[in-house]
């Protein structure tokens, strides 16, 4: 009885050993894993650290903000856009036509905006946007789509 009653102390004690080594390694993993994130996480830091202040990430540019030669958006000239623009809206780029159908320096309806990858209020974008998004929709359609000022 002693012999059976020590043999399953014994018996206990190398299972809560067990228990104990497959604890403590699910921690290693745990503090390898958490170590190597935030390794990966301060080069990434350090990788952006030249892009602003304390090493702030550089938020990524929207496709409409890319540079673009001085005298062309998207490749039309900017003489046209500018034309155009000025015969829609006087170049405001927050007008809005009176009955409210039209916004923007282009006077783009929104159905015509979100075909161009436009969002939200075409007058509420931003000026270069707009003109981005034109210079997309006249390379598509050309002047058409301003029938008067086109």
């Amino acid at each position: 009885m002693l012999a059976r009653r020590s043999l399953i102390i014994v018996a206990v004690g190398i299972l809560s050993l067990a228990v104990g080594t497959s604890a403590a390694a699910a921690a290693s993993d745990a503090l390898t894993q958490e170590r190597e994130r935030k390794q990966k996480l301060a080069a990434l830091e350090g990788q952006s650290a030249g892009a602003g202040e304390r090493g702030q990430r550089e938020r990524p540019r929207p496709e409409w903000a890319s540079s673009t030669e001085a005298n062309t958006i998207a490749g039309v000239p900017r003489d046209t856009l500018e034309a155009i623009a000025s015969c829609e809206s006087g170049g405001d780029p927050r007008s809005v036509s009176s009955d409210g159908t039209y916004r923007g320096k282009y006077q783009f309806d929104t159905g015509t905006w979100a075909s161009i990858g436009g969002s939200g209020d075409p007058a509420a974008a931003p000026e270069a946007e707009q003109d981005y998004r034109a210079a997309l929709l006249y390379q598509r359609a050309g002047t058409s789509p301003w029938p008067v000022c086109g």
